[in-house]
């Protein structure tokens, strides 16, 4: 069974193991009878073998819909809340006093001289200081009153280049209430990005904070000739002469000031409707130039109306961590959940978000164990990065300790995989582990790439909660799937939200068809109100990717290819984009390939390659420093870092652990990789050569190792 793949490898006593053994039968027996009655787990495992979506019709390629909206897909949240203001005022005077956005208070900031000669700077931070609904929709009237005075006129676009934080938040409803249309930006993206962001939608101001207007606006400011308004959210930033005339810089504070005395007398029709635009979001893009998808109040309140369904007894005792960048449409709707239903929303940031964050002085406290929060999202990347290190330390304990370990690992998976809890272990062993997330999660949200099922389990066991897994794109607002918190299968992404309908369309090349058994198959077609108006002043793409029904339902042509499996939920089982057609006719699969690699120790990023005028697959490879490092000691081999990862020698070493893996796999023999570049440097959003999210931009990585590409198809290099 899948289960079984995935247990850990010990190494006790073969008699003492049947002894452990027996001992957990004679336990699970003793605790099964008051756990059956006093658990609620019963109804959880009943639900689980529930059926969640249904196809509308009998003609393949019919619909799937939520068992929950069979009838009538959701749009609204709360009655009469048809837009995103109208939502934050109804949650303000619902939850008035109550916390809403936290942020902590940085008590020191120290720089720190790394051994190698490297500066880091580390900080010390305090409590988080709260500001309740109440203050946040204050601040943003007066913000949005203010951007007015400063000359905003409703329905045009302005600009938020900002790291994740309050005033983030604040700033997009002041423009959700003034029905200003909010154009959203990376704080990672690269000049040429931000420039062609700015000057396509026209802006004459933008927000953002002191630190990002040093290091990435004053660079390109001169190259963006409409814009006539700065406004940083943290204080004055000091004064540069190089600075373009007809630039004026303000403070987030000062605009709130005049928008405090300013005159709003005739403010009411100003208000939106919810087919009105309230953000354009750049997606960082695994393909090309960025593009800006237009996402109107009704899109982004029925993705938000979908996603919190998914959610029980999601409320006021509830705390989300947000730090992953509010640019990307998974933080922003899941923020805009939490604000709807009385969350409190703490602010962090990767670098500071654990103990052991790089921000963080040592002794100090991370974000996760100030704030203790009940709900969190993470992309795979930060996951898989979790696992790894858990299991680095696991690796590093005594023998017993690590036996120990294994064992409750594998005894709770199996339990895992009946439906039933382990409150024992949870206690005992896995207390620990779950700390390193302040050891109060009840729900892991994950999204944005797929999530290997090793990992996924790992986090159920580990932590202690479900991972809430989730599919949906910029284009859907965000919304598609997600899987119910009861479901503890890996590898599918739930059945559809109850905002949206799925069907599969055939798609011939890839040979996946509508009418295939066991399980339908095909492209990806998202229906509903969470489906998006299109790319901004991008008809040609527009057409391309949406389409409209004769019912006049918009839907939205995701490029993935899905299975819909006998209880209603999806498994994304391929792309169109990385379906590559090998010289001997063999297709393979370049994502397939990267999730049977990807979570081995040895392997930190990977990213295969493969050319239809060629016969067998490439890849380039992002090791583990430690786990690289300790394989050339066993082998003999010295050398700096760079020289390892350039040793034709290495290479040869680490394709045989790729080789073992995809066997272990099941991979196809053509598709295994044949030959490897090892890349000395990590793959992050800053070199561009991964997006926001970190999944691969495919272009950008195949231009960068051009001449290894060359190499390894045996061309001539000069």
């Amino acid at each position: 069974s899948q289960a079984a793949k995935m247990k850990l490898k010990h190494n006790i006593n073969p008699v003492l193991l049947q002894l452990i053994n027996f001992m957990i039968l004679v336990y699970s027996f003793i605790t099964y009878i008051p756990w059956y009655i006093f658990s609620g787990s019963r109804q959880a495992i009943a639900k689980a073998k529930q059926v969640k979506a249904k196809p509308v019709n009998n003609k393949p390629g019919g619909a799937y819909r939520s068992v929950n909206s069979l009838h009538c897909l959701a749009s609204v949240l709360y009655p009469g809340c048809d837009t995103l203001d109208k939502v934050f005022k109804y949650a303000k005077t619902k939850f008035k006093d109550k916390k809403l956005l936290g942020t902590r208070e940085i008590l020191k900031e120290e720089d720190e001289i790394q051994p190698s000669g490297k500066v880091f700077k580390k900080v010390i931070l305090g409590k988080y200081t709260w500001l309740s609904y109440e203050d946040v929709y204050i601040k943003a009237v007066n913000f949005g009153n203010g951007l007015a005075v400063l000359g905003q006129q409703p329905k045009t676009n302005i600009a938020i280049f900002c790291e994740t934080r309050a005033e983030w938040m604040i700033a997009a409803q002041a423009c959700f209430m003034c029905n200003y249309q909010l154009v959203t930006l990376y704080a990672t993206l690269g000049g040429p990005a931000i420039v062609h962001g700015l000057n396509e939608t026209e802006v004459t101001t933008i927000i953002t904070s002191k630190e990002l207007m040093q290091t990435k606006l004053k660079e390109i400011v001169s190259q963006v000739p409409l814009l006539r308004h700065i406004i940083t959210v943290d204080g004055k930033p000091t004064t540069w002469s190089e600075f373009p005339k007809g630039v004026i810089v303000h403070t987030m504070a000062s605009v709130q000031a005049m928008g405090a005395k300013a005159d709003t007398g005739n403010k009411q029709q100003a208000r939106p409707v919810p087919s009105d635009i309230a953000v354009i979001m750049y997606t960082s893009g695994s393909t090309g130039v960025p593009k800006g998808v237009m996402i109107s109040h009704c899109n982004i309140i029925a993705g938000i109306t979908g996603m919190a369904e998914r959610i029980p007894n999601l409320g006021e005792k509830d705390i989300y961590i947000g730090y992953l960048p509010l640019a990307h449409v998974l933080e922003l709707s899941a923020e805009l959940v939490c604000l709807s239903h009385g969350c409190r929303i703490g602010y962090s940031s990767p670098q500071t978000l654990a103990d052991q964050s790089s921000k963080i002085k040592k002794g100090s406290k991370g974000d996760v164990t100030t704030l203790k929060p009940t709900l969190m999202a993470a992309v795979p990347e930060i996951m898989d990065r979790i696992y790894k290190n858990v299991m680095n330390k696991v690796n590093e304990m005594t023998s017993f300790q690590r036996n120990l370990f294994i064992l409750a690992y594998n005894y709770k998976m199996e339990q895992i995989s009946k439906g039933y809890t382990t409150p024992l272990c949870d206690s005992l062993i896995f207390r620990k582990v779950r700390m390193l997330l302040g050891g109060k999660i009840r729900i892991l949200l994950c999204g944005g790439a797929p999530l290997s099922a090793a990992t996924q389990r790992f986090m159920n066991i580990c932590f202690c909660c479900p991972v809430g897994q989730g599919y949906g794109l910029t284009e859907s607002a965000g919304a598609g799937t997600i899987t119910e918190v009861w479901d503890y299968t890996t590898g599918r992404v739930g059945a559809p939200l109850v905002c949206c309908e799925i069907k599969l369309m055939n798609w011939e090349e890839g040979g996946y068809y509508n009418t295939d058994k066991p399980y339908p198959r095909g492209e990806i077609l998202i229906g509903g109100q969470n489906v998006t108006v299109g790319y901004y002043k991008n008809e040609v793409r527009t057409k391309k990717d949406f389409t409209v029904d004769e019912n006049g339902q918009r839907w939205l042509h995701t490029g993935d290819i899905g299975e819909f499996h006998q209880d209603g939920c999806l498994k994304i089982i391929d792309r169109k984009k990385d379906l590559v057609k090998l010289q001997a006719g063999e297709y393979v699969s370049l994502g397939k390939v990267e999730a049977a690699l990807k979570n081995l120790p040895l392997v930190d990023n990977i990213c295969a390659y493969a050319s239809s005028f060629h016969s067998y697959v490439i890849g380039f490879v992002v090791p583990n420093q430690k786990e690289l490092a300790e394989l050339a000691r066993k082998k003999g081999f010295k050398g700096t870092w760079e020289e390892i990862c350039n040793s034709p020698e290495m290479e040869k070493e680490v394709l045989k652990v790729l080789a073992e893996a995809a066997m272990a796999a099941n991979l196809e023999k053509f598709e295994i990789p044949v030959k490897i570049r090892l890349s000395p440097d990590p793959w992050t959003p800053e070199t561009g050569l991964v997006t926001d999210a970190f999944k691969l931009k495919r272009k950008e990585l195949t231009a960068y190792y051009q001449m290894d590409i060359d190499r390894m198809y045996g061309k001539n290099v000069k």
